[in-house]
């Protein structure tokens, strides 16, 4: 099966924001479009986008809008885009997928199927379950893929994925999925084209740093941890989401400030983070360009990256070692800073920047000297679930030495 000039849309549809993009399918996928609706439900809801061959992005303010409004408002204007008129293919980022551990068509007993578990993961599932709907009844002849973020943990071993509650509820598939999965596979993906020491047999971690932020720890091209577990508020600290937190905290406040769970959930993923910590901004940008006078914005970065630096000591543990780093997502690849002071003090595991490098944000920078070699990789989420959607339909692709 290999369509000529037809398209594939991505869709990653995330609580407050929906990414898309437009590949043409020939030789290797051709990016055509791709942007995003943000700040979906907030004033400041956006759509931004850009076409490859000008790269001028383009923003449209829209009216404040539910999710669903901002599923209608979107598909309307791609409909009425030229490259949405040779799409055949859609392929959707999925958080959940429990024990998905390929992408597959996406069928009536699989859309069941995700509803049933849809309360494991309320942020994201409802809203993309809604847009496989919606996109089903608009346009019933194409062809849809669930490209599922959990699946790249599935390689985990038990002693990872348990949760030291009474097995019961391990039984009824409460346990630590993961996610970032897309984003993971594709960096690793990017480690197998650079090659030399950072091939996938090596010791790696790769730290997704964005609103969202998660570490994972890949031997042998397995994932062998992560430090999301069974939903994205755990972990570290985020934007927003609080990450780990003592489960005592749940218990008092629901007792001595009377919220309810819903309360409770809002607080923790879109209160909490670097916006709690700093009441300031949940930006890392507006964070580091305040430091200096607000010593909220600097406990909240100080608070940040020690816990990732944190993880990265745990994760060398686990993998017996460490050959690569990799840093990744909005802060990971933009924050030069916030990777000098995570890797400072690394040193007795190999890690050493060059600081030139780091400053620049080139593609690596470690030092000569160092016996871990630092990548900065810029994720493509889009680009995974496309070539994600190109393997379950057998379309075949030829890949240049560079990627698409």
């Amino acid at each position: 099966m290999k369509p000529t000039k037809e398209n594939i849309l991505t869709i990653n549809a995330g609580s407050s924001s929906i990414k898309f993009a437009v590949y043409e399918i020939g030789e290797m996928l051709r990016p055509l479009l791709h942007g995003v609706m943000e700040s979906i439900g907030t004033e400041n809801t956006k759509l931004i986008y850009s076409r490859i061959q000008s790269d001028k992005k383009i923003s449209t303010d829209i009216k404040p809008v539910s999710h669903d409004e901002a599923i209608v408002i979107l598909l309307d204007w791609l409909e009425k885009q030229d490259e949405f008129a040779s799409v055949k293919i859609i392929g959707h980022r999925i958080v959940h997928g429990m024990h998905h551990t390929q992408p597959q068509q996406i069928t009536p007993p699989l859309l069941t199927e995700l509803k049933k578990i849809s309360a494991y993961d309320p942020e994201h599932l409802p809203g993309e379950i809604k847009l496989i709907e919606e996109l089903g009844k608009r346009f019933p002849a194409l062809v849809q893929v669930a490209c599922f973020d959990t699946s790249f943990h599935t390689s985990m071993p038990l002693v990872a994925k348990m949760l030291s509650i009474p097995r019961r509820y391990f039984d009824m598939g409460i346990q630590r999925y993961g996610f970032h999965g897309l984003s993971y596979a594709y960096l690793m993906e990017e480690l197998n084209r650079l090659g030399g020491n950072t091939a996938g047999n090596d010791k790696v971690i790769l730290a997704h740093l964005g609103n969202g932020a998660s570490l994972a720890a890949v031997r042998d091209g397995k994932c062998m941890d992560t430090s999301m577990g069974f939903t994205p508020t755990s972990g570290l600290p985020m934007s927003t989401r609080s990450g780990d937190l003592d489960p005592g905290v749940a218990w008092y406040l629901m007792n001595a400030e009377k919220i309810s769970p819903q309360q409770f959930s809002h607080l923790i993923n879109d209160e909490s983070g670097l916006l709690g910590i700093s009441a300031l901004s949940s930006d890392m940008r507006v964070l580091l360009e305040n430091q200096a006078t607000d010593h909220h914005a600097a406990e909240a970065i100080d608070m940040f990256c020690y816990q990732v630096k944190k993880w990265i000591g745990a994760y060398a543990a686990v993998l017996g070692g460490l050959d690569t780093l990799v840093f990744s997502g909005g802060i990971g690849e933009r924050a030069s800073e916030i990777r000098s002071r995570i890797c400072e003090g690394l040193q007795f595991l190999g890690i050493e920047l060059d600081e030139r490098r780091n400053r620049n944000n080139e593609e690596t920078i470690s030092s000569d000297k160092s016996k871990v070699i630092i990548h900065v990789i810029k994720t493509n989420e889009e680009l995974m679930i496309a070539r994600l959607v190109c393997q379950v339909l057998n379309i075949s692709l030829e890949y240049d030495p560079e990627g698409p």
